[in-house]
């Protein structure tokens, strides 16, 4: 056993006096569908909703004499250190994005109490993180890195001592999803050459794989901030030096629409709550199919932190992405019937979502903004092909970023 692996152990152990391990559960749904024995580690049933509390666990137990704990976070390394302060009756002060969702600032302050500050800083987590490190050189206090830090990364590894021993056994493969690179570091360090990781994350803050691409860490030009849980900027300095060697075709990237698909059918189908970040690992599951069939693979769903007030937005995406949903302008002739004309041609499957149209009076056509629902991605090239026929002119504006940000 490695040092690495020794301390790791001592963390796992430590924790059963704070929070029990969390379960690894068998998922038969995904199981048939891959033909393969898929098992789920449930982060998302910790304490804080999140794996982050093993690393503010850690690192903050190895630091008895300090009284004060500075953070940043997006959210869910907020609630760890926020759950640890009250645990440890010490003080916190933790800097958070202004975009971060309501459910976890209330959260953070629910668990951390009296104990903690919260400073709502910055649209984004990097800008999020300057501003808490220049107030703890300014004011003091023990700044605790949500990833790029030994202890931080020795506690998240903590999930692999819990796998191998419920599993009784090493798996075949690891579907880790990584934000910084705290976890998936600490997970992968634990298992070494034993197992075959997989490391994803999500389109818009793919920092690995542009860290591997160049051999070191570099930052994004641009961060989508939709899966908060894992919208970092730029991989932490520590995390890619234990994950420098990770070949390339190994670290998937998946769009923020995609894993919105995962996060309604794990929410209908298995009636588990999963936050963007806490979705990347299962959805992986259908780039891998031919690698892990017949194989052991455990996902870790690292995050169940979700606000259902953005529920209309994740199902509004998850439709865009499986095609049945789709937004169009139609230019509608400005006389009567041509309305009822339209109406005609939509199918039986077909539902209107939204409609806007502006009549102009002194134009002989007006402009609609029309969303259309249906049951099955095949309907819509037969309603643009009778849209075609009757003459109808029309523009796809689905994909079209720019306008769906002021439209949709």
């Amino acid at each position: 056993m490695t040092d690495f692996q020794t301390q790791a152990r001592a963390s796992e152990a430590a924790m059963r006096d704070v929070f029990p391990a969390t379960p690894l559960q068998r998922n038969a749904h995904l199981s048939e569908r891959f033909g393969a024995e898929i098992y789920l580690k449930r982060e998302d049933l910790s304490p804080v909703r999140s794996y982050k509390i093993r690393g503010a666990f850690n690192a903050m137990r190895k630091q008895p004499d300090q009284d004060l704990f500075v953070c940043a976070s997006a959210g869910n390394h907020a609630q760890g250190v926020a759950y640890m302060c009250s645990h440890m009756g010490v003080k916190g002060v933790i800097f958070m994005p202004v975009t971060t969702p309501q459910q976890k600032i209330q959260k953070t302050r629910m668990f951390g109490g009296d104990q903690i500050e919260v400073h709502l800083v910055g649209d984004y987590f990097d800008d999020t993180l300057t501003a808490a490190q220049e107030w703890c050189q300014r004011e003091g206090g023990h700044f605790l890195s949500p990833f790029d830090d030994a202890d931080v990364i020795e506690g998240q590894s903590s999930i692999a001592v819990e796998i191998e021993a419920q599993l009784g056994k090493v798996p075949d493969h690891v579907i880790l999803p990584v934000g910084g690179g705290g976890m998936s570091s600490g997970v992968a360090s634990w298992f070494g050459d034993q197992i075959h990781c997989l490391f994803v994350e999500p389109e818009g803050g793919a920092c690995l794989k542009a860290a591997l691409k160049a051999g070191h860490p570099v930052s994004l030009d641009r961060v989508d901030t939709f899966v908060d849980g894992a919208a970092v900027g730029r991989i932490g300095v520590q995390p890619f030096a234990l994950l420098q060697h990770v070949p390339l075709p190994d670290v998937l990237t998946i769009s923020e629409d995609r894993i919105c698909t995962t996060m309604i059918e794990m929410l209908n189908v298995e009636g588990i709550v999963l936050e963007p970040a806490g979705a990347l690992a299962v959805e992986a599951l259908g780039d891998v199919r031919s690698w892990i069939r017949g194989k052991t693979v455990v996902c870790i769903t690292s995050g169940g932190n979700f606000d259902f007030e953005r529920l209309p937005e994740v199902k509004e995406r998850a439709q865009r992405y499986s095609g049945v949903k789709k937004y169009f302008l139609l230019r509608l002739p400005q006389r009567p019937g041509a309305l009822k004309e339209f109406l005609g041609i939509l199918g039986p499957e077909d539902d209107i979502a939204r409609f806007e149209y502006m009549k102009k009076s002194a134009r002989n056509f007006g402009s609609v903004l029309i969303g259309i629902e249906t049951k099955r991605p095949e309907n819509f090239p037969k309603l643009f092909s009778r849209l075609d026929e009757a003459g109808f002119t029309y523009s796809d504006i689905t994909s079209d970023e720019t306008l769906a940000q002021f439209v949709i």
